[in-house]
């Protein structure tokens, strides 16, 4: 049988609820919610549960909800609103018996590799993209890196904006981008941060989207020499802090491992 055809259950025995949620509640500042999201984001989950006073889930957070309201507030004041003005509603709910693809066409078509589970202590646990690294990981089968879905590398240059980076971040749905000709990065992480750490939230900056972004101190993808089978690069990305590799000339993210758990090759399960 298909890895996708498997219950989240069978597929996570040990870790399905492993992974609280970092919550907020919905009376909290941007700036608060971004200081719990600079940590988190890609290291642990991808986004954050905005909550009531009774702990009920009332939408959630992540990098690209702050980065898409930067565009149109690069100001101070945006991070002093109340994260409720910058959260979405949609909420992806699942449970141990919804099925590896299920979870993985929701995200395809919400955007952003995030559901909530109940968990056995009264709250929820999170799902992520990074999460299903363990299903990858664990996975017996023979399909290699050069046979996921060929995509090309969306690159920068030099000389890019903050403002031409969020907007290639969003056109092509992506949240991170490579230098072109290196394999150095850009992500919506590394951007969040710089606002929070060195621009304290924009108190001071009235041009933060004009500022070139090669000074904000870029990450490194391991780079991938080998055409390695998807459970070992599984393997790999789910011991790396922020996950990103690149093999010869295309770039993987935990998304890609989660499309490749899609496919007709992903037959058997350890």
């Amino acid at each position: 049988m298909k890895i996708s055809e498997f219950a989240l259950r069978d597929l996570l025995p040990l870790s399905l609820m492993n992974t609280p949620c970092v919550s907020v509640q919905k009376d909290s500042k941007v700036q608060e919610a971004i200081s719990l999201l600079i940590p988190y984001l890609e290291s642990m989950t991808d986004s954050l549960i905005v909550t009531n006073g009774d702990n009920k889930p009332l939408g959630i957070v992540g990098g690209k909800d702050i980065i898409e309201r930067i565009l149109s507030n690069p100001s101070f004041n945006l991070f002093e609103s109340k994260i409720e003005s910058v959260m979405s509603t949609q909420i992806t709910r699942v449970s141990g018996t919804t099925k590896l693809k299920d979870v993985v066409e929701e995200w395809k078509k919400t955007g952003r590799a995030f559901s909530i589970i109940p968990n056995l202590i009264g709250g929820y646990s999170a799902i992520s993209a990074r999460k299903l690294l363990e299903v990858g990981k664990s996975s017996m089968t023979e399909m290699a890196i050069s046979e996921l879905p060929k995509k090309k590398p969306i690159t920068f240059k030099v000389g890019a904006t903050v403002n031409s980076i969020i907007n290639m971040m969003l056109k092509h749905k992506t949240r991170k981008l490579l230098l072109e000709n290196s394999n150095q990065f850009i992500s919506d992480r590394i951007i969040i941060e710089k606002i929070a750490t060195d621009f304290n939230y924009l108190k001071n900056t009235n041009n933060f989207l004009d500022l070139p972004v090669i000074d904000f101190g870029l990450e490194y993808a391991k780079i991938i020499t080998k055409d390695l089978k998807v459970n070992e690069i599984s393997s790999i990305m789910s011991g790396m802090m922020h996950p990103y590799v690149v093999f010869r000339d295309q770039a993987i993210s935990p998304w890609d491992i989660c499309l490749a758990l899609l496919s007709e090759k992903m037959q058997e399960y350890a």
